[in-house]
């Protein structure tokens, strides 16, 4: 779903709406997974373990890693494209790997946050339910950011309205109808995040 993401975000097309028209009374695809920052643990685990046990023959996951780890660097040159990032601050919300969860393990958020480091002018992260000295409030990031990042849809941002003139990056559709970047979708197409 991310390359389907990136392809469709690539040529200026709203992916949010092509998920909800195959899903639409479609109930073989009604489960298919949205797009994300898709990493944790068990990812690269995973497609280890079968890589190491077909000699290395496990293309398909290792074209998974590769997609779900370039994803951060493919949002952020997104908003690059509308904002010049160099004089800003970006806010990246959520930390852990999944919705709902502390476990920073193998979270892609921190990924965006290192890049975010070379681009941005300031990078601010908050979570919910990871406080490692390294995170603010919510509050703090609402207020002080020109950018956000949507890293995690923890169940808290679903209500979140950024200010306006913020530029929103949310892959999740986690926001709905707040993003500026991104596919948008209407409260009735909206689908949770995968």
């Amino acid at each position: 779903m991310n390359q389907f993401y990136m392809i469709a975000a690539q040529s200026g097309l709203d992916f949010q709406r092509i998920l909800h028209a195959c899903r639409h009374r479609y109930p073989r695809m009604a489960g298919m997974p949205g797009p994300g920052l898709a990493a944790g643990p068990c990812l690269v685990k995973d497609t280890m373990q079968l890589a190491a046990f077909s000699q290395n023959s496990f293309a398909l996951g290792h074209g998974a890693m590769l997609i779900n780890e370039g994803l951060p660097a493919f949002l952020i040159e997104q908003a690059a494209r509308q904002t010049d990032l160099g004089d800003k601050t970006v806010g990246i919300l959520g930390m852990a790997f999944k919705a709902g969860s502390d476990d920073p393990r193998d979270s892609l958020s921190y990924k965006m946050r290192k890049l975010l480091t070379l681009r941005a002018a300031r990078v601010l992260c908050t979570d919910p339910y990871i406080q490692d000295g390294r995170t603010v409030s919510i509050q703090q990031v609402l207020e002080e950011c020109q950018v956000l990042f949507v890293g995690t849809p923890h169940p808290e941002y679903r209500s979140l309205r950024p200010r306006p003139g913020t530029v929103v990056v949310d892959v999740w559709n986690c926001l709905g109808e707040t993003q500026e970047i991104g596919p948008s979708a209407t409260a009735d197409e909206k689908d949770g995040p995968e």
